[in-house]
């Protein structure tokens, strides 16, 4: 889930932080020019001809920017008002959802424009950590035979994946696509299994949103000078931890994969600021589905709503048409992918709430698409839905820190998580003090590093949570995260390995495994986790700032199936038959 747990130095933030109340947003609205373009998602009934549904768009006032005709699907820009109740009249759409404003980026200075884009990126989590500044081999020492990095990887031991590399280290023809917020595909530890070729950005960089908060900064600032980015960047960083943690190669350098020979391909669906909207996630599901995809990583949940809803009393009747629009679009293109053999992964979430009890969701929408919108309080029963995590298809993953026990900010539930992973928590630690090596390692944009100034002049590491790994001139640097966005890929990883295992070449020279075999083996050959004893486990946390934070969570089910492991935590081992 794109909200993932950034390691970096004594800064705590929260996302009540980072949202003000509604009454002080609406008071700080600037004026939006009344003929500012908005974009809409409209989803046409099943069955409907796609021309007469664009019709009917049309003669609301709408202009069609694109189709998806898999799942029937459309893009729209409108400056009518009135768009959405005029479209929705008409018998060929299903629904109509708010996809984004499009408008000009506010003048702000260097300092404010750094600042705002490191909260958003941030995703009102936590940074924390110590540095090791490139000396990590020096503390562990390494294996012979292993990657330079390998002792910081307590991950793949856990997972017994350094062991299942004897057996399979997963077959090219094996597609794992990342829907994230781009890959850096010319990164030492991912360019030798990035597919250029097979990579797309289905986003377009959004400037500012409809009450003029900055969300991915002017256009003239990209280091492209356009807001359409090409698909082998990453001017984020969360992608390219995803796609190092699955398919790193084993090239004497930095660190291993999970599924270390497999092919890594960029479905870009996330904005740089991290927002992932309806569209792009359905685009690039389908597309996935379109060019034999085996497997796909989904660490993220679809804005503006963290939860779904269809007839919550707090919303108004707009809204929940949205929040229907949403559920019913997304769950086409999750069906459509599966259809065409897509293995579905997805994080479970960092809120460290039970899915499957009544909530409160306090940040959504957490997109403004018109001007004055701003989150408020809504209590969320267990019949809304996070998406894509709880879409059907799709294997919800809960994060495990050293110790194999949930990691505290990892929201779980009985017959939400299907399987867990190792996702990192500083916090698991004897003292249940801070440690970043309690983070799990992966890959880190150098031109991000060197944007944020997280290394020096000379290329070594400033901060407490990038490290660098050099092979003779080829340096390359890594970052400490830790979130159900890191777990997922993990299992999302020993998935790829199935497929490479026990997959099939296909008619018209493809290759894959049926998703629901791939999903029964995972679960099968996970490993069983029982609650802790007495139910319910109290975590505690000695913050820097000398604070202590306590917090219990309470799992039921069994052995078998709990709403803390799922079915178990995934072992790369026993997932090939060793």
């Amino acid at each position: 889930m794109k909200r993932s747990i950034v390691i970096a130095s004594a800064v705590v933030l929260t996302a009540a932080a980072l949202t003000a109340p509604a009454t002080t947003a609406q008071a700080q609205v600037p004026t939006v020019a009344a003929d500012t373009a908005s974009e809409y998602v409209v989803l046409y009934k099943e069955g409907a001809s796609t021309a007469e549904a664009q019709k009917a768009v049309q003669a609301a006032g709408g202009s069609v920017v694109k189709v998806n005709t898999a799942v029937g699907v459309a893009t729209v820009s409108t400056t009518n008002a009135g768009f959405a109740a005029a479209v929705s009249a008409s018998p060929l759409i299903e629904g109509v959802a708010h996809n984004r404003v499009i408008g000009h980026a506010p003048e702000v200075n260097a300092r404010a424009k750094a600042a705002l884009k490191k909260v958003v990126e941030s995703r009102a989590l936590e940074k924390e950590g110590r540095n090791h500044g490139g000396q990590i081999n020096k503390k562990w020492g390494k294996k012979p035979s292993a990657e330079p990095l390998d002792e910081a990887q307590w991950d793949l031991d856990q997972m017994k994946a350094n062991e299942a590399h004897k057996y399979e280290t997963g077959d090219k023809r094996v597609l794992v696509g990342i829907l994230d917020t781009g890959v850096d595909g010319s990164h030492p530890d991912i360019a030798p299994n990035f597919s250029n070729r097979l990579s797309r950005n289905f986003t377009t960089d959004v400037p500012v949103d409809a009450n003029g908060d900055e969300i991915d900064g002017p256009c003239e600032a990209e280091p492209d000078q356009s807001c359409n980015d090409p698909a082998n960047v990453d001017e984020d960083g969360h992608g390219t931890h995803v796609a190092s943690s699955i398919a790193s190669p084993l090239n004497k350098l930095g660190v291993a994969g999970v599924a270390p020979n497999v092919t890594i391909v960029n479905i870009r669906a996330g904005q740089d600021s991290g927002y992932f909207f309806l569209q792009p996630s359905v685009d690039a599901l389908t597309y996935a589905g379109d060019i034999g995809v085996d497997v796909v990583n989904m660490s993220y949940y679809i804005d503006p709503w963290l939860f779904n809803c269809v007839d919550n009393p707090a919303d108004s009747p707009a809204a929940r048409a949205e929040q229907a629009t949403i559920i019913k679009a997304t769950q086409r293109a999750l069906n459509y992918a599966h259809r065409k053999g897509v293995t579905l992964v997805g994080a479970a979430g960092n809120e460290a709430i039970d899915y499957t009890k009544t909530n409160v969701d306090s940040g959504s929408p957490d997109f403004a698409s018109e001007p004055g919108e701003a989150p408020y309080d809504r209590t969320i029963p267990p019949s809304c839905i996070s998406l894509p995590g709880e879409g059907e298809h799709v294997i919800s993953v809960s994060s495990t820190g050293i110790s194999k026990r949930k990691s505290y900010y990892s929201s779980f539930g009985n017959g939400y998580i299907d399987v867990a992973a190792p996702g990192g928590d500083t916090y698991d630690t004897p003292g249940n003090t801070r440690d970043v090596t309690r983070a799990t390692l992966s890959a880190y944009p150098e031109s991000l590093a060197r944007a944020n100034e997280e290394i020096d002049e000379n290329g070594v590491p400033t901060v407490d949570y990038v490290v660098r790994d050099c092979k003779g001139s080829t340096c390359a640097y890594y970052q400490y995260l830790q979130g159900t966005s890191m777990a997922s890929p993990r299992a999302a990883g020993v998935a790829a390995l199935i497929v490479s295992k026990y997959g099939r070449a296909t008619w018209g020279g493809g290759f894959g495994l049926d998703p629901d075999v791939v999903e029964a083996r995972l679960k099968a050959t996970a490993v069983k986790t029982p609650c802790p004893p007495g139910g319910s486990y109290t975590y505690t946390r000695h913050l820097p700032t000398g604070s202590t934070v306590t917090a219990t969570h309470t799992c039921e089910g069994n052995t078998l199936r709990n709403g803390f492991y799922g079915s178990g935590i995934v072992n790369a081992l026993r997932a090939v038959g060793h």
